[in-house]
């Protein structure tokens, strides 16, 4: 019996009609990952403003443009998911001006590990694994415009962020974690899997570092 309230052909069909109507958005989305991840290394202030940026406005088409426009008529849920990407898309480019010390930066640590392994696994690995389970273009979770591989991405980003600002940011993707890892059984999307691992990884990392301690990276 499906658990869901529309069957495996209706979900790829959106992301399908989704896809075709954007592109070629889905090519910006690498472009801007690419710039999110070569600014890793610097440490000005516009720094960490134009990663959030970025974060946000990937949130943000992922709430208006897929679930909105396009997964409501599949889902009534997804009026409630695109809300809580919003909230996000808000909370990611506001956090640079309420906190102006946050910074994205590679340490020496498992957090730095497992968080790039996360931005690699969600632009890289995530649709080549896709690509072996017989998703392709269109019909198929592209990165940085649909919910799963950007929130990977998203989660990745942050484990490389000031903990005592990137903590809270990282509250949304971890729940849609949880909402969208289901879809790695119930809808045959094994790389959504992905966002089971980056959950657990947060709760290690959370464990780890205490929820609470307010540690802040030295910018060099």
């Amino acid at each position: 019996m499906n658990a869901m309230p529309f069957t495996l052909d209706e979900f790829f069909g959106v992301f399908a009609r989704y896809n075709e109507a954007i592109w070629p958005t889905q090519v910006l989305a690498y472009l801007a990952a690419a710039v999110a991840v070569g600014l890793l290394r610097a440490t000005s202030p516009w720094q960490a403003r134009i990663i959030t940026g970025i974060l946000a406005a990937m949130w943000a088409i992922n709430g208006v443009g897929y679930h909105w426009t396009f997964f409501a008529d599949a889902n009534d849920a997804a009026w409630v998911f695109g809300a809580a990407f919003l909230v996000q898309a808000i909370a990611l480019a506001g956090s640079t001006y309420l906190f102006p010390g946050l910074r994205f930066r590679i340490e020496r640590d498992a957090a730095s590990i497992l968080g790039g392994l996360l931005i690699a696994f969600a632009t890289v690995a995530y649709p080549i694994w896709g690509w072996l389970a017989g998703h392709v273009y269109p019909a198929y979770p592209a990165f940085g415009v649909t919910p799963c591989p950007t929130t990977i991405f998203t989660v990745g980003m942050l484990l490389l962020g000031t903990w005592s600002v990137a903590r809270w940011l990282l509250i949304l993707p971890v729940l849609w974690a949880g909402v969208g890892g289901s879809a790695a059984v119930l809808l045959d999307v094994p790389q959504d899997y992905g966002l089971i691992a980056a959950l657990l990884i947060v709760l290690a990392v959370v464990v780890g570092r205490g929820f609470n301690r307010s540690e802040v990276r030295n910018v060099r």
